[in-house]
Formats: C-alpha cells, sequence, structure tokens
C-alpha cells in the first residue's frame, strides 16, 4: 500500500511516517503545503492520500477535490482535529472516503481505516453521507445565509452533491480555476479554511442552525 502524507505539522507526519512504515506500508510522499501536495501527488500516484483539514496555504478538502478530477484513482482521507460531525462534513464536501480523527489512542483501529481505504473501500456509509450531504444541501439554499454570494451558493449545493470541481465547471459555464476559487471562498465562509488578515470572518458551522 502506497501513502502520501501531508500536513504542516512535522512531527505528525514522522509519526504517521513511522507507524505506517512499521506496518508495512510505503510512504511515498510528504508535504507541508497544499499547492506542493496537489503537485506531487498525481505524480506520484499513491494509493491513498492522507490530507491534513487545514494548512497555511489551504485545505485538504480542496487538495481532495482537485484529485477527484485530476487522479480520480488515489483514495484521500481528511486527516482532521475537528469534533466527528464537523469532520464527517469536511469528508462529503472533499468527496474522500472518510477522515481520521488526530487525537486517536488505538493505533490499531487507525491503522485498519487506512488499510481499508488505501483498498477502495469507504468509511463513511452511504446512508450518513446522504444524510449529510442533504444537510449542506439545504444550508446552500437557506435565506439567512447572506454571507454567500448566489454563485458561491450554487457551488456549495453542487459539491453537496458529490460532483467534483470539472463537474461543477460544466454545470455552471466556468472555468475549472473559477470554481476552485469559489470552493475556497465557501470553504472560508463555513469555517473550513483559515482566515488571512483581508477576508471576514468565517460563518461559524452555518449548517448547525439548521438543527
Amino acid at each position: 500500500m502506497r501513502v502520501f502524507i501531508l500536513s504542516d505539522h512535522s512531527m505528525v507526519r514522522q509519526g504517521l511516517k513511522d507507524l505506517l512504515e512499521h506496518q508495512g506500508f510505503e510512504v511515498v510522499g510528504e508535504s507541508g503545503s497544499a499547492t506542493e501536495a496537489a503537485c506531487l501527488i498525481p505524480v506520484l500516484h499513491p494509493d491513498l492520500a492522507l490530507l491534513d483539514d487545514r494548512l497555511p496555504d489551504g485545505t485538504g478538502i480542496e487538495v481532495c477535490r482537485g484529485l477527484r478530477s485530476t487522479t480520480p484513482g488515489v483514495g484521500c482521507l481528511i486527516l482532521t482535529g475537528w469534533d466527528q460531525q464537523h469532520a464527517v462534513r469536511a469528508a462529503v464536501l472533499a468527496g474522500a472516503s472518510g477522515y481520521l480523527l488526530k487525537q486517536v489512542g488505538d493505533t490499531r483501529e487507525l491503522v485498519k481505516n487506512i488499510r481499508s481505504a488505501a483498498e477502495g473501500y469507504p468509511l463513511i456509509g452511504s446512508t450518513v453521507r446522504d444524510r449529510v450531504a442533504a444537510n449542506l444541501h439545504a444550508t446552500a439554499s437557506a435565506s439567512w445565509l447572506g454571507a454567500m454570494t448566489q454563485s458561491e451558493r450554487a457551488v456549495l449545493a453542487f459539491m453537496a452533491k458529490g460532483l467534483t470541481n470539472r463537474q461543477i465547471s460544466v454545470e455552471m459555464a466556468l472555468p475549472e480555476d473559477a470554481v476552485a476559487e469559489y470552493v475556497s471562498s465557501v470553504l472560508l465562509k463555513l469555517g473550513f479554511r483559515r482566515r488571512t488578515p483581508q477576508i471576514p470572518v468565517p460563518i461559524p458551522r452555518a449548517w448547525e442552525l439548521l438543527g
């Protein structure tokens, strides 16, 4: 099993690398940058990419979405410190096989989940995925979500349906780069992306107002 690790914390990368190599995995590459990982992973073509949730220059969600358009054969897991509800939403928005919580006590379970994802088995059941997707789709059309533009709402709705960036670009008749920018803005406003001083404060867990 060939694995790529994306995290801006060197200790996290080294810890995962040591654990996985001890279990017989081959770590074919690693990075602390979303931009670099997006270039390296299609070239290295691992079986699985472990993608940190938030990075200085993007998110694992964005990297995963890009890979789904360019290198769909690579499986992805979102590596996150969020609570489980937030984590599963991140995985659904990314189109990832699932997520891994950083605060994991049982390494055997961690390795088991990584191995399953590398073999192509999703870690999130279809029922849970459908329920979360429906919740996110409702968020996209909520009247109170005034901080999002109509285009951003449309992109969020398509993301919730599981469309890749390339598929959204076809649906909205937009260049794929423009769709990627909308995706970044949506993730920021939903609290998934790190904020810069030039960008407004994201909406905190907007969908939770829907119950």
